[in-house]
């Protein structure tokens, strides 16, 4: 395709949503909170629509082909299941939350308002380094995709994306990105649905033939969805990504922007059921791409059965892939803003701090996604799915404190020294478990921050090793409900 008709469609795509989300701002008084939460404006099919696009990405396009690419069956589906369950937990826990706080915006309003100072600050820091982990990954992934797709060198669309997606992200707040969102759900769910029919649907026979088959190029690859080996990795998979998007806080503003109840609930299950098939269809095809034969960059899988294709079916995928960026970038920028405000400056900076701050994270992101070295640290995680491992565990080792205040008498000494047993348990795995790839004391604590741990290359049965997130999981719950008992709040 033309290049300059390839920068041509991708400016012409950002000015709709830039002209989108500036004509919403408008319609409403942008005060602090209607920046931040939209408070009580939108209805469950707002909702669910919102939730959808904010939760989709570029990763969509690049994550579970990978996934499926080294895993199986069971990493497909665990995949396309953990990107369901976080609003299935929304759906039932978010009224709770709601009600207990009407006038809250993040979850660490929440927890302040349940658990304390210490563990509101603990919770909001967890949830803008998952955040803004989530954002200079979806400029790594459009750069990525833009280069793959028309060959355009991925620092301009990822500098184009940040400036639109800024702009009206900073006039316009929550607004804005709840309108941009319905637009770019419907562009995803039509093109997605029409381009997968254009594309592969007179081959479906030949594409499970495909699906099926093991790839013997690629001693990294299963590949296959007819391997079945891989149940644990896709449960690590259902366990890591529901509890860190317990702390995505895009989501929990939309608990807040919703009319009631209701709506809230209506809404989370629908993107529920929006999001599944479109995972599992993307995580499907990277089997496909397996099946056919070693690729050198399996993030990429879905778009190396692209090749060949005509022009107007690449444009269309240009939309897509704006679409998908731009839905879940001003959705992070307006969410951790919001944890920023409201979690660690309790709420004292102004509206016009959150505005300079939405437009100043942007570059931070960007130099993040171009893979510099800083420190002798190098930002060029081995695939955009293993960028988020290590706010994962930290999210695992958190989820169980925050859930519990729902249904018992936690103090927030028990949780807080939950949250740090949580972490101590993944360590006490390591030492029972030992990875494979470290040795001497340091290798104890490498499932914190890489939780795989060369313990289960795919060969062996999945890309991600369940056990570290569970004992994770299992010692903060444990230390939580003793800790509370033997360590109360004090009655005021």
């Amino acid at each position: 395709m033309d290049t300059l008709f390839s920068y041509a469609l991708l400016l012409g795509t950002l000015g709709v949503f830039a002209y989108v989300g500036y004509k919403a701002a408008t319609e409403y008084e942008i005060d602090d909170d209607t920046y931040l939460s939209a408070r009580g404006t939108q209805g469950w099919q707002r909702i669910g629509l919102s939730l959808f696009a904010s939760g989709m990405g570029v990763w969509v396009l690049l994550g579970p082909s990978e996934v499926a690419y080294y895993g199986g069956f069971w990493d497909v589906m665990g995949y396309a299941v953990s990107s369901s369950t976080p609003f299935l937990l929304l759906a039932y826990v978010g009224p709770k939350i709601r009600d207990s706080l009407p006038d809250g915006v993040t979850l660490a309003d929440y927890v302040r308002l349940r658990l304390g100072r210490r563990m509101q600050v603990y919770v909001g820091l967890i949830s803008i380094l998952y955040m803004f982990t989530f954002l200079f990954a979806e400029f790594t992934a459009i750069g990525k995709a833009m280069d793959e797709l028309v060959g355009i060198k991925p620092l301009i669309p990822m500098v184009l994306v940040g400036v639109v997606t800024a702009a009206y992200t900073a006039y316009g707040g929550l607004p804005a990105s709840l309108a941009t969102d319905r637009i770019q759900a419907w562009t995803i769910t039509l093109l997605v649905t029409t381009l997968l029919i254009f594309l592969f649907g007179a081959d479906i026979g030949q594409l499970i033939d495909d699906a099926k088959a093991y790839n013997p190029d690629d001693a990294w690859s299963i590949g296959s969805m007819s391997y079945m080996g891989s149940l644990q990795s896709g449960l690590a998979l259902v366990v890591a990504i529901t509890a860190a998007e317990m702390f995505s806080q895009g989501n929990w503003q939309r608990a807040w922007a919703s009319e009631d109840d209701d709506a809230l609930k209506k809404g989370a299950l629908l993107a529920a059921i929006m999001v599944f098939p479109l995972v599992f269809v993307m995580g499907f095809l990277g089997t496909v791409a397996a099946g056919q034969g070693g690729i050198s960059d399996p993030s990429v899988a879905f778009f190396h059965l692209m090749e060949g294709s005509e022009n107007l079916i690449i444009a269309s995928f240009v939309v897509l892939v704006v679409s998908l960026v731009c839905s879940s970038t001003d959705t992070l920028q307006n969410a951790i803003v919001a944890s920023v405000n409201r979690d660690i400056s309790e709420g004292r900076a102004g509206l016009e701090f959150s505005r300079v701050a939405t437009v100043a994270m942007i570059p931070l992101a960007i130099y993040l996604a171009t893979g510099p070295t800083i420190f002798g640290f190098q930002f060029n995680a081995w695939s955009v799915f293993g960028i988020f491992l290590f706010a994962d565990m930290l999210a695992a080792a958190t989820v169980a404190p925050v859930l519990l205040t729902l249904w018992g008498s936690i103090s927030s000494r028990g949780a807080l020294l939950g949250c740090i047993a949580g972490l101590a348990s993944v360590v006490l795995y390591g030492m029972i478990e030992p990875p494979t790839d470290y040795e001497g004391v340091s290798q104890y604590f490498r499932y914190l921050i890489h939780p795989t741990g060369g313990a289960i290359p795919a060969s062996e049965g999945g890309l991600t090793n369940l056990w570290p997130f569970v004992s994770a999981i299992i010692g903060s719950a444990t230390v939580t409900v003793a800790g509370s008992y033997a360590l109360p709040d004090e009655v005021e």
